[in-house]
């Protein structure tokens, strides 16, 4: 009598992206999991308590967030018109968007330390939408500013999604799953540009007034910001076991004091290092997603809507180029260890430098268009191996890791605003005296 066959080995979908040999089923989780109950593969489609589950909720509540904080880019042309804003006024508004997230990105960390994911993540989110409809009613360059320095404040939220992964994730892993979250969430700086010329449209067909119309526009990314809050409350889940206070209540959560770690956390020159290349590459998306559609409605003379566009492809690459950069950090270091993910770092930060470079010095729109994808591809997935890094700086500082790195792109995006703040307005002023110029030259002409 012939032996039994043996039992064919489970089957996964096609779109389970990475897999790891050593993990380990649980009748009590969906997915695969470590000793730690991370999960140990990430499967896109799936909406499986609690790993895929906080992964999507994570992913959409980011994404709102960022969608409201560059809301009002792509409909400046408009804004500025009705709120008479000068050069310096929309530069300093920019500066105030990504400013007004230093702080909270620095909080954000020790919030996630005494509250879990799930709870700074919804509060923040809930806390900041009203500056979102805020923006609805103002009327002078002040409120313009204020608006988007509180609604910046949402984009620490960042902070607590890639705490979220880390914690629901096992470290083969946690480079793709930071990549997925932070990159699909910056997606909405992208999107943004689409939606909000196309709701402003909307509205406009239905017989609003210009100046009124991107006031009602504003009112639908602050309702998806406080959907995706209520979301994240309702079914979201801090850690593989449990909720932060019931674990905390049980004694199945320890942690080490918070000055300790704080200590090891500033005294990590790795973090340090990594900090100052991450301000120059997230900082760089940041201060191109606030100006981006002026730049192009302005130089190359387009319309709102096919700047809108232009502007969306430097977002939309998110949607591949940061999960890329954790996919490529993952590949990496399973051939050449840390220092694979290291170099790869160093490679594509520089192509994309060089990019930006390239960018600036484009005069023709079609060969512009071009330069600026290939440039988003670099300098998001850029972002996404800098996160496949984070988790192994310091174990046992990862939660204050995160907050300072991730706080490090708003000084790099405030700066390289301020330079392009200064840089429109000698435009500005060179603009002014050549039509100084050209008048006192018509006069002398009339004199002769």
């Amino acid at each position: 009598m012939e032996p039994a066959p043996p039992p064919s080995p489970p089957k996964h979908s096609p779109m389970d992206l990475y897999r790891d040999n050593e993990s380990t089923a649980s009748p009590k989780f969906s997915l695969p999991v470590d000793s730690e109950h991370k999960a140990t593969e990430i499967r896109i489609l799936s909406f499986a308590p609690p790993h895929m589950r906080s992964f999507h909720l994570s992913w959409f509540s980011f994404f709102a967030c960022f969608c409201s904080t560059f809301a009002s880019p792509p409909l400046l042309p408009i804004i500025r018109d009705n709120l008479s804003l000068t050069a310096t006024d929309i530069g300093n508004a920019g500066i105030a968007a990504v400013s007004g997230a230093v702080l909270a990105r620095l909080a954000m960390g020790s919030a996630c330390d005494l509250v879990g994911p799930r709870l700074a993540s919804a509060s923040l989110t809930l806390l900041t939408a009203p500056a979102v409809f805020f923006t609805s009613t103002i009327s002078t360059p002040a409120g313009f500013l204020l608006a988007r320095f509180f609604t910046g404040f949402s984009i620490a939220s960042f902070v607590s999604t890639q705490y979220w992964m880390s914690s629901m994730f096992s470290a083969p892993r946690v480079g793709g799953a930071n990549g997925l979250v932070g990159g699909w969430g910056n997606l909405g700086g992208g999107a943004i540009q689409l939606i909000m010329p196309f709701i402003f449209s909307l509205i406009r067909k239905m017989g609003c007034a210009e100046f009124t119309a991107w006031r009602v526009a504003f009112f639908v990314p602050g309702f998806v910001q406080m959907v995706s809050a209520i979301g994240v409350l309702a079914m979201g889940q801090d850690f593989p076991d449990g909720n932060f206070g019931a674990l905390k209540k049980s004694g199945e959560m320890q942690k080490d004091e918070f000055c300790k770690v704080f200590y090891s956390a500033i005294t990590n020159y790795r973090g340090w290092i990594l900090a100052i290349t991450y301000g120059y590459c997230f900082g760089v998306e940041l201060a191109v997603d606030n100006i981006i559609a002026e730049y192009y409605y302005d130089r190359f003379d387009v319309n709102l809507h096919t700047a809108g566009i232009i502007a969306a492809s430097f977002g939309l690459a998110n949607v591949v180029s940061r999960p890329g950069g954790g996919w490529i950090s993952d590949r990496l270091a399973a051939r050449f260890g840390m220092r694979g993910r290291l170099w790869g770092l160093c490679i594509v930060q520089t192509v994309g430098g060089v990019l930006c470079i390239v960018l600036g010095r484009m005069g023709s729109l079609s060969f512009s268009v071009l330069v600026v994808v290939l440039f988003s591809l670099f300098v998001q997935a850029a972002c996404g191996l800098t996160f496949g890094i984070v988790p192994f700086i310091s174990r046992r500082s990862v939660d204050m890791e995160s907050p300072r790195l991730s706080s490090s792109g708003m000084p790099g995006g405030w700066d390289l605003q301020k330079s392009s703040k200064d840089s429109r307005l000698y435009d500005s002023n060179t603009q002014d005296v050549n039509e100084e110029e050209k008048k006192w030259m018509e006069d002398e002409d009339v004199d002769e």
